[in-house]
Protein backbone atom coordinates (compact mmCIF):
# COMPACT_ATOMS: atom_id res chain seq x y z
CA UNK A 1 0.00 0.00 0.00
CA UNK A 2 2.53 2.17 1.44
CA UNK A 3 4.67 1.63 -2.14
CA UNK A 4 1.26 2.36 -4.29
CA UNK A 5 0.90 5.49 -2.34
CA UNK A 6 4.26 6.56 -3.22
CA UNK A 7 4.31 5.78 -6.76
CA UNK A 8 0.79 8.11 -7.28
CA UNK A 9 2.40 10.65 -5.17
CA UNK A 10 5.33 10.48 -7.82
CA UNK A 11 3.00 10.53 -10.91
CA UNK A 12 1.23 13.74 -9.10
CA UNK A 13 4.83 15.62 -9.09
CA UNK A 14 5.67 14.57 -12.09
CA UNK A 15 2.55 15.60 -13.95
CA UNK A 16 2.71 18.98 -12.29
CA UNK A 17 6.19 19.52 -13.13
CA UNK A 18 5.36 18.92 -17.16
CA UNK A 19 1.85 20.94 -16.44
CA UNK A 20 4.15 23.87 -14.97
CA UNK A 21 6.79 23.82 -17.93
CA UNK A 22 4.53 23.49 -20.57
CA UNK A 23 2.80 26.29 -19.82
CA UNK A 24 5.52 28.77 -18.39
CA UNK A 25 5.09 31.08 -21.71
CA UNK A 26 1.38 31.97 -21.30
CA UNK A 27 1.79 32.36 -17.41
CA UNK A 28 5.31 34.71 -17.21
CA UNK A 29 4.34 38.29 -17.08
CA UNK A 30 1.33 40.47 -15.83
CA UNK A 31 2.41 43.76 -15.91
CA UNK A 32 1.89 45.85 -18.48
CA UNK A 33 3.75 48.79 -16.75
CA UNK A 34 1.41 51.12 -17.68
CA UNK A 35 1.99 50.91 -21.28
CA UNK A 36 -1.21 51.34 -24.00
CA UNK A 37 -3.28 48.07 -24.84
CA UNK A 38 -6.11 49.04 -26.17
CA UNK A 39 -8.76 46.67 -27.52
CA UNK A 40 -8.12 45.38 -31.44
CA UNK A 41 -11.19 46.47 -33.19
CA UNK A 42 -13.21 44.49 -35.96
CA UNK A 43 -11.85 47.07 -38.75
CA UNK A 44 -8.31 47.90 -38.93
CA UNK A 45 -8.00 49.30 -42.36
CA UNK A 46 -8.64 52.81 -41.43
CA UNK A 47 -4.95 53.83 -39.37
CA UNK A 48 -5.40 57.14 -37.59
CA UNK A 49 -1.77 57.71 -35.71
CA UNK A 50 0.27 60.54 -34.96
CA UNK A 51 3.24 58.46 -34.51
CA UNK A 52 4.56 56.25 -37.75
CA UNK A 53 7.28 54.02 -37.20
CA UNK A 54 10.15 53.20 -39.20
CA UNK A 55 10.55 49.23 -39.22
CA UNK A 56 12.78 49.06 -42.03
CA UNK A 57 16.07 47.48 -40.84
CA UNK A 58 14.10 44.97 -39.16
CA UNK A 59 12.59 44.19 -42.75
CA UNK A 60 15.54 43.78 -44.42
CA UNK A 61 17.25 41.49 -41.60
CA UNK A 62 14.34 39.57 -41.94
CA UNK A 63 14.69 39.17 -45.91
CA UNK A 64 18.23 38.41 -45.15
CA UNK A 65 18.42 35.80 -42.49
CA UNK A 66 14.87 34.30 -42.36
CA UNK A 67 14.57 31.11 -44.74
CA UNK A 68 10.96 30.88 -46.80
CA UNK A 69 10.41 27.39 -44.05
CA UNK A 70 10.67 29.71 -41.46
CA UNK A 71 14.24 28.60 -40.18
CA UNK A 72 16.58 31.25 -39.11
CA UNK A 73 20.08 31.58 -39.80
CA UNK A 74 21.56 32.93 -36.24
CA UNK A 75 24.89 32.89 -37.91
CA UNK A 76 23.77 36.01 -40.00
CA UNK A 77 22.13 37.57 -38.00
CA UNK A 78 25.32 37.70 -35.55
CA UNK A 79 27.40 38.94 -38.43
CA UNK A 80 24.34 41.61 -39.09
CA UNK A 81 24.82 42.09 -34.87
CA UNK A 82 25.46 46.16 -35.36
CA UNK A 83 22.39 46.57 -37.22
CA UNK A 84 20.27 44.77 -34.98
CA UNK A 85 21.61 47.02 -32.15
CA UNK A 86 20.64 49.75 -34.19
CA UNK A 87 17.18 48.58 -34.49
CA UNK A 88 16.79 47.42 -30.74
CA UNK A 89 17.92 50.95 -29.44
CA UNK A 90 15.25 52.56 -31.94
CA UNK A 91 12.30 50.11 -30.58
CA UNK A 92 13.79 50.77 -26.99
CA UNK A 93 13.70 54.70 -27.09
CA UNK A 94 10.08 54.55 -28.07
CA UNK A 95 7.84 55.59 -25.35
CA UNK A 96 4.44 54.20 -26.82
CA UNK A 97 1.50 56.06 -25.55
CA UNK A 98 -2.32 56.93 -26.02
CA UNK A 99 -1.88 58.82 -29.44
CA UNK A 100 -0.62 55.66 -31.06
CA UNK A 101 -3.30 54.10 -33.45
CA UNK A 102 -4.10 50.09 -32.25
CA UNK A 103 -2.45 49.26 -35.49
CA UNK A 104 1.06 51.03 -34.90
CA UNK A 105 0.79 49.33 -31.41
CA UNK A 106 0.33 46.27 -32.70
CA UNK A 107 3.24 46.30 -34.89
CA UNK A 108 5.36 48.11 -32.71
CA UNK A 109 4.65 45.49 -29.93
CA UNK A 110 4.98 42.11 -32.00
CA UNK A 111 8.32 43.71 -33.77
CA UNK A 112 9.64 44.27 -30.36
CA UNK A 113 9.13 40.73 -29.12
CA UNK A 114 10.49 38.93 -32.25
CA UNK A 115 13.48 41.23 -32.45
CA UNK A 116 13.98 40.88 -28.52
CA UNK A 117 13.71 36.88 -28.95
CA UNK A 118 16.45 36.64 -31.64
CA UNK A 119 18.64 39.01 -29.88
CA UNK A 120 18.23 36.79 -26.53
CA UNK A 121 19.52 33.81 -28.79
CA UNK A 122 22.32 35.60 -30.07
CA UNK A 123 23.40 36.15 -26.57
CA UNK A 124 23.63 32.85 -25.80
CA UNK A 125 24.32 31.00 -29.27
CA UNK A 126 25.25 28.34 -29.84
CA UNK A 127 22.24 26.48 -27.99
CA UNK A 128 19.80 23.67 -28.59
CA UNK A 129 16.57 25.00 -27.31
CA UNK A 130 15.23 28.53 -26.12
CA UNK A 131 14.54 26.49 -22.89
CA UNK A 132 18.39 25.97 -21.91
CA UNK A 133 18.52 29.58 -21.19
CA UNK A 134 17.48 30.88 -17.43
CA UNK A 135 13.58 32.44 -17.03
CA UNK A 136 14.11 33.39 -21.17
CA UNK A 137 10.01 34.76 -20.69
CA UNK A 138 10.60 36.19 -16.82
CA UNK A 139 13.65 38.39 -17.25
CA UNK A 140 13.27 42.19 -17.51
CA UNK A 141 16.03 42.65 -20.12
CA UNK A 142 14.01 44.42 -22.74
CA UNK A 143 14.09 48.30 -22.34
CA UNK A 144 10.61 50.17 -23.65
CA UNK A 145 11.49 54.30 -23.03
CA UNK A 146 12.55 53.88 -18.82
CA UNK A 147 10.63 50.42 -18.37
CA UNK A 148 12.15 47.27 -18.62
CA UNK A 149 9.74 44.42 -19.48
CA UNK A 150 10.36 40.96 -19.93
CA UNK A 151 9.09 38.61 -23.03
CA UNK A 152 6.34 36.84 -21.19
CA UNK A 153 5.19 40.43 -20.30
CA UNK A 154 4.82 41.90 -23.92
CA UNK A 155 2.91 38.79 -24.98
CA UNK A 156 0.57 38.30 -21.75
CA UNK A 157 0.22 41.73 -19.82
CA UNK A 158 0.12 43.86 -23.48
CA UNK A 159 -0.58 41.66 -26.60
CA UNK A 160 -3.16 39.34 -25.20
CA UNK A 161 -5.16 42.18 -23.24
CA UNK A 162 -5.27 43.55 -26.49
CA UNK A 163 -8.26 41.06 -27.12
CA UNK A 164 -6.93 39.87 -30.59
CA UNK A 165 -5.77 35.87 -30.32
CA UNK A 166 -3.95 36.25 -33.89
CA UNK A 167 -1.11 37.79 -32.29
CA UNK A 168 0.02 34.05 -30.90
CA UNK A 169 0.71 33.38 -34.44
CA UNK A 170 2.62 36.22 -35.09
CA UNK A 171 4.89 36.26 -32.15
CA UNK A 172 8.13 33.89 -32.58
CA UNK A 173 9.78 31.32 -29.47
CA UNK A 174 12.39 30.40 -31.52
CA UNK A 175 11.85 26.65 -31.74
CA UNK A 176 10.21 24.15 -34.41
CA UNK A 177 6.91 24.25 -32.93
CA UNK A 178 6.41 27.93 -32.92
CA UNK A 179 4.72 30.05 -35.82
CA UNK A 180 7.08 31.32 -38.41
CA UNK A 181 8.97 34.08 -37.74
CA UNK A 182 7.28 36.48 -40.58
CA UNK A 183 10.16 37.12 -43.31
CA UNK A 184 9.10 40.60 -42.98
CA UNK A 185 8.51 43.31 -40.47
CA UNK A 186 5.19 43.93 -39.28
CA UNK A 187 3.80 47.79 -39.91
CA UNK A 188 0.66 49.54 -38.74
CA UNK A 189 -0.67 49.74 -42.69
CA UNK A 190 -0.56 46.09 -43.42
CA UNK A 191 -1.16 44.55 -40.14
CA UNK A 192 -4.66 43.10 -40.28
CA UNK A 193 -3.61 41.54 -43.44
CA UNK A 194 -0.23 39.94 -42.18
CA UNK A 195 -2.09 39.07 -39.64
CA UNK A 196 -4.95 37.45 -41.17
CA UNK A 197 -2.32 35.48 -43.37
CA UNK A 198 0.20 34.17 -40.51
CA UNK A 199 -2.68 32.43 -38.99
CA UNK A 200 -4.78 30.48 -41.83
CA UNK A 201 -0.72 29.87 -42.63
CA UNK A 202 -0.26 28.38 -39.50
CA UNK A 203 -3.41 26.55 -38.95
CA UNK A 204 -3.05 25.00 -42.60
CA UNK A 205 0.62 23.73 -41.87
CA UNK A 206 2.08 20.53 -40.59
CA UNK A 207 1.82 22.04 -37.29
CA UNK A 208 -2.09 20.62 -37.17
CA UNK A 209 -3.21 17.36 -38.50
CA UNK A 210 -6.62 18.46 -39.10
CA UNK A 211 -9.31 16.09 -40.78
CA UNK A 212 -13.35 16.43 -40.92
CA UNK A 213 -13.20 13.87 -38.40
CA UNK A 214 -10.97 14.45 -35.84
CA UNK A 215 -8.39 17.49 -35.01
CA UNK A 216 -4.70 17.01 -33.67
CA UNK A 217 -3.87 20.59 -32.78
CA UNK A 218 -1.06 22.52 -31.96
CA UNK A 219 -0.59 22.78 -28.20
CA UNK A 220 -0.89 27.01 -28.79
CA UNK A 221 -4.80 26.16 -28.93
CA UNK A 222 -4.77 24.46 -25.94
CA UNK A 223 -2.36 27.06 -23.82
CA UNK A 224 -4.38 29.88 -25.20
CA UNK A 225 -7.66 28.50 -25.61
CA UNK A 226 -9.82 31.33 -23.82
CA UNK A 227 -8.28 33.63 -26.08
CA UNK A 228 -9.91 31.88 -29.27
CA UNK A 229 -13.28 31.22 -27.40
CA UNK A 230 -13.57 34.16 -25.56
CA UNK A 231 -15.81 35.79 -28.14
CA UNK A 232 -18.57 32.86 -27.75
CA UNK A 233 -17.19 30.71 -30.49
CA UNK A 234 -16.40 27.11 -29.72
CA UNK A 235 -12.26 26.48 -30.37
CA UNK A 236 -13.53 24.36 -33.46
CA UNK A 237 -15.53 27.26 -35.22
CA UNK A 238 -12.41 29.49 -34.77
CA UNK A 239 -9.66 27.07 -36.41
CA UNK A 240 -12.39 26.41 -38.79
CA UNK A 241 -12.65 30.39 -40.24
CA UNK A 242 -9.35 29.61 -41.23
CA UNK A 243 -8.50 25.99 -42.24
CA UNK A 244 -8.83 24.73 -45.72
CA UNK A 245 -10.23 21.74 -44.13
CA UNK A 246 -13.79 22.11 -42.34
CA UNK A 247 -13.47 20.05 -39.26
CA UNK A 248 -16.93 18.83 -37.77
CA UNK A 249 -18.30 20.48 -34.35
CA UNK A 250 -18.30 17.30 -32.95
CA UNK A 251 -14.71 15.93 -33.68
CA UNK A 252 -12.63 14.90 -31.24
CA UNK A 253 -9.56 17.51 -30.76
CA UNK A 254 -5.94 16.28 -29.53
CA UNK A 255 -2.98 18.42 -28.96
CA UNK A 256 0.55 17.50 -30.61
CA UNK A 257 3.81 17.19 -28.62
CA UNK A 258 5.48 20.87 -28.50
CA UNK A 259 8.96 20.36 -30.54
CA UNK A 260 10.84 23.06 -28.37
CA UNK A 261 14.58 22.79 -30.77
CA UNK A 262 15.86 25.65 -31.73
CA UNK A 263 14.50 26.79 -35.34
CA UNK A 264 18.24 27.13 -36.41
CA UNK A 265 19.02 26.58 -40.04
CA UNK A 266 20.96 23.69 -40.43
Amino acid sequence: MMGKLILNIGFLITGAVMFASCNLISSAGFNSKGLPTPNVEDDMSWVDSKVKLDHGIWDRLLKKHVKENGMVDYKGFKNDREKLDKYLKKLSDQKPDNTWSTQELLAYYINLYNAYTVDLILRNYPLESIKDISGPWTKEFITVGDTELSLGAIENSILRKMNEPRIHFAINCASISCPKLRREAYTADKIDRQLEAATKEFINSDNNEISQSSAKLSSIFDWYRKDYTEGGLSLIEYVNQYSNTRINPKAKITYKEYDWGLNDVK
